[in-house]
């Protein structure tokens, strides 16, 4: 199978680059690189069924690369993914994932390829729902630009289906975590308790710590793309990738505590503006139409990360270094 990866060199994107290889796929990964790391392509470079294109979703070239790549699948990873900066810059975050998005169902309209798997945001479309965990049918509540930004992606890539037969699955994804997660950003809250508690620093938390999240290993976000990648074309709409189960951020600080052995407790401080209480996602439907199930437990993962973080020395924050942690930023 011909595939094109946007976003490739982050944290998702990578790990599926690696899980497409591994089953014999081409992939033709792009990245601005602006924040994906090529090092997270390593592994990937070494195979020649892989290709990397270092361009921008919202350059016109785009639509050259997918043009001449012919791709029997595009996964749409590429995106801004920090609240704050929408809402400081929304102008940047519309730029990137919406215009980004169009650009890709306008180069997919033209090339030909149907199937667009979509990394939608199921941590933020919702807002605040009453009820928890969420299911797909409850209407989209935006409270932030970049929820307001990836439902739009969504509602475009709903038009191209209909106006031209395109197939797009919209994975809405939870708080995703694990292995290559960025511990010097602001969405990757288990990444940044790691690297904070190897280096023997407290982390600070934005809020009581009472904010709940439904945390999703990434081996298991991987497994959805690939399953949505092979559905019939008939499978189409979003689907909630989640496992269903809150966390608060105080206990995610307990159990990461635990599994490095860290008895520094964390600083409270003042909330932050676009972050929501509480979320957590019904995957029913994706059960049903991807046969998809989260496999990894909490605990499990934390491990997993936690010995990636451990590998990679040059991602624990230095001693001296002050490390911040939100309630936990949403995907």
């Amino acid at each position: 199978m011909r595939t094109l990866v946007t976003g490739a060199a982050g944290f998702i994107g990578s790990n599926l680059v690696d899980r497409l290889l591994t089953e014999g796929h081409h992939v033709v990964g792009v990245d601005n690189l602006s924040t994906g790391r090529a090092s997270n392509l390593d592994s990937a470079a070494e195979s020649n069924r892989f290709t990397f294109v270092e361009t921008d979703v919202s350059l016109p070239d785009l639509q050259a690369v997918v043009a001449g790549t012919r791709p029997d699948v595009v996964f749409h990873l590429a995106a801004q993914v920090d609240v704050r900066r929408s809402v400081t810059d929304p102008y940047h975050d519309a730029a990137t994932n919406v215009l980004g998005t169009i650009n890709i169902a306008e180069a997919c309209r033209k090339a030909g390829t149907r199937r667009i798997v979509f990394a939608a945001s199921g941590g933020s479309r919702y807002g605040e729902p009453i009820t928890l965990p969420v299911r797909e049918e409850v209407p989209a509540c935006p409270l932030s630009p970049y929820a307001a930004g990836k439902v739009a992606a969504e509602l475009y890539l709903g038009c191209y289906a209909g106006m031209y037969g395109l197939a797009p699955v919209n994975l809405a994804l939870s708080n995703v975590y694990g292995p290559r997660q960025d511990p010097h950003g602001e969405a990757g809250v288990v990444a940044i308790f790691g690297s904070a508690m190897l280096a023997g620093r407290p982390a600070v938390i934005y809020g009581d710590g009472c904010a709940t999240r439904d945390y999703v290993y990434v081996g298991d976000v991987v497994d959805a793309f690939a399953r949505a990648a092979t559905a019939p074309t008939s499978v189409t709409g979003t689907f909630n990738i989640g496992t269903g189960i809150q966390t608060s951020t105080a206990d995610l600080h307990r159990l990461m505590s635990e599994v490095v052995g860290s008895t520094e407790p964390p600083r409270l401080e003042g909330g932050r503006t676009g972050e929501i209480r509480a979320i957590a996602l019904d995957r029913s439907a994706a059960r049903a139409a991807l046969q998809w199930d989260p496999r990894t437990s909490i605990r499990e993962g934390l491990q997993l990360t936690v010995e990636w973080l451990r590998r990679t020395t040059d991602d624990v924050v230095p001693a001296g270094t002050a490390v911040t942690v939100s309630e936990g930023s949403s995907r």
